[in-house]
């Protein structure tokens, strides 16, 4: 917000003034076309007051009336201790390669038991053949054993090809979804199913967490709402745009993510931090900053800066250097902020 606006409207409204003031108890005659047309930052700026300045800093007075009208609401907070949260990248990962080595091991597996079912019924064959004795032809023999020895070459192929498919999958996915794909579990049949979605989450480069969180959560484009991901395990393979440790998450099919997509991601670090924890809710922009409003006496508040780049926690921002108690401003935020400008309109209309 400039001051250029508000002087512009004091300017061009001189000389309706002006002939106001000649007009004296008469002004009610003015055109009604140009008292329709005061602007409503003019309007505005005849309203009272609500805005003051004490101690260097603009104070907002509302009474309990007035905070009822604009929908202000408080919420008293204590500082504590918070896990801080690390802000991560997530990426939703196509599935067709863990879709293709489940159903390529479930085949192998059912190949295995083929061979060794076939390698039961000539072994048999063979070992009747030998007790026949004389009365079994050299040819039958020979042919009994044949088969037996084929069927045992075919039942250890099967067997090094399902041994392969498994350290495969423990290769490309790691030893938890690598034996859920042996094992076909739950994890991976709802995966497949789309029930879940499997996502990467990567921290920036030189960044630890110490042990995983089993929860993190993810941002859903454009809305930013927060969803839940749960833990699976270390990532086997990092991020190749952002270099850093990476791990599997999971989140729910229908929470608004499809594959490929990217997201920022907030993981719970095992680093604690102090503060006040202040809402994502209660802070308000402003010329490129962050700002809550908090009381700083009976019915009086005061913008109070937030440092975005700062630690977060469970979706809030923690400020430091705050009393042990802290009454914000939860909801209504922008009101106060729109009545603090109103106060710095007025002052640039009076000094022109």
């Amino acid at each position: 917000m400039t001051e250029t606006r508000p002087r512009r409207v004091v300017r061009a409204l001189a000389v309706p003034v002006l002939l106001l003031g000649l007009a004296g108890a008469g002004a009610w005659i003015l055109p009604e076309h140009l008292r329709a047309a005061a602007p409503a930052a003019e309007k505005a700026a005849l309203l009272p007051s609500r805005a003051v300045v004490e101690d260097g800093r603009t104070v907002v007075r509302l009474g309990p009336e007035e905070r009822r009208r604009i929908g202000v609401e408080t919420v008293t907070l204590r500082a504590a201790s918070h896990r801080e949260e690390r802000q991560a990248y997530g990426t939703v990962l196509d599935l067709a390669r863990v879709t293709e080595l489940t159903n390529a091991y479930a085949s192998a597996r059912a190949q295995l038991q083929t061979a060794q079912a076939r390698l039961e019924v000539s072994k048999s064959a063979h070992l009747r053949a030998r007790a026949l004795g004389v009365y079994a032809t050299a040819v039958q023999v020979e042919t009994t054993e044949g088969t037996f020895r084929t069927d045992e070459a075919a039942l250890a192929a099967a067997e090094s090809q399902l041994r392969t498919l498994a350290a495969t999958a423990q290769q490309e996915w790691g030893p938890v979804i690598g034996r859920a794909i042996i094992e076909r579990s739950p994890l991976v049949t709802r995966l497949i199913e789309r029930e879940r979605f499997l996502v990467q989450v990567t921290l920036p480069p030189g960044e630890r967490i110490g042990k995983p969180a089993p929860i993190a959560y993810a941002e859903v484009p454009p809305q930013s709402e927060r969803v839940r991901l749960d833990y699976v395990s270390p990532a086997t393979r990092t991020d190749q745009r952002i270099q850093g440790l990476s791990f599997f998450y999971t989140v729910a099919g229908n929470a608004g993510f499809l594959p490929g997509m990217s997201t920022l991601a907030f993981v719970p670090s095992g680093t604690t931090v102090q503060g006040t924890a202040v809402p994502e809710d209660a802070v308000v922009h402003w010329q490129g900053g962050a700002w809550f409003y908090r009381a700083v006496g009976p019915d009086s508040y005061a913008r109070h800066p937030v440092a975005t780049g700062g630690p977060m926690a469970d979706d809030t921002f923690v400020v430091a250097g705050l009393p042990e108690e802290t009454e914000i401003v939860q909801r209504g935020a922008q009101a106060l902020l729109s009545e603090e400008m109103k106060s710095q309109i007025r002052v640039s209309g009076d000094d022109d």
